[in-house]
């Protein structure tokens, strides 16, 4: 299941807030909780969907009030002040038409920081319960939020030879192929991983 996914099985366009997957994730689940639809099995299925889709979800979408936490403290010590004179004003002018490229402010980046090892707690639990397409959509988003990120990167690669690795066992060689691939174009300089991948790519040529 990709973003994609979550966002369809909860009835919301892409990149919709966190009160707005709360809010659907909450009605669809009383619609289809197993309680409510004690005989019903598609009813348990799209719950339990519901439910995977919700979870991957918060792993990738903050809550506003983290979002908002930085604005929301610099207007509340503007309010407290009783007069700013030019020279207070300035800093706050400054980051209103910040350019792209310059630093992130320091709050901001403790909650990326924040999110990056949430996520990578769900990915490893994703990945040792074999749930790969999960897996990789949790590390794909992640990845895209935090482009720079050598460390997430690796993370991406490895899950991608996992997968890889995995489908070799169930005898899925093409698509096997494709996500190892897909490792070594991830994180081209890890010598640890092209050995690995190298590895999986002789036992493929065994079997074909």
């Amino acid at each position: 299941m990709d973003l994609g996914d979550c966002y369809r099985l909860l009835g919301l366009r892409s990149g919709a807030s966190f009160a707005e997957i709360k809010a659907s994730y909450r009605r669809l689940a009383q619609q289809y909780h197993p309680d409510i639809n004690p005989d019903d099995n598609r009813a348990k299925d799209k719950f339990i969907a519901l439910t995977e889709a919700y979870k991957l979800l918060l792993t990738v979408v903050l809550p506003q009030e983290e979002t908002a936490a930085h604005s929301n403290s610099v207007s509340t010590s503007g309010r407290d002040r009783p007069k700013a004179t030019h020279r207070e004003k300035t800093p706050a002018t400054k980051a209103k038409t910040q350019q792209p490229g310059t630093p992130k402010p320091p709050n901001l980046v403790e909650i990326e920081q924040r999110l990056k090892w949430k996520t990578y707690e769900q990915l490893q639990q994703f990945l040792q319960e074999r749930r790969f397409p999960q897996a990789i959509a949790l590390a794909e988003a992640l990845s895209d939020r935090l482009s720079g990120d050598a460390e997430v990167r690796q993370w991406l690669a490895v899950a991608y030879q996992i997968w890889g690795r995995a489908l070799i066992s169930e005898n899925q060689l093409l698509k096997a192929r494709i996500y190892l691939k897909k490792a070594l174009k991830t994180d081209p300089h890890n010598k640890t991983l092209w050995n690995a991948v190298q590895r999986d790519f002789e036992r493929l040529e065994q079997i074909f």
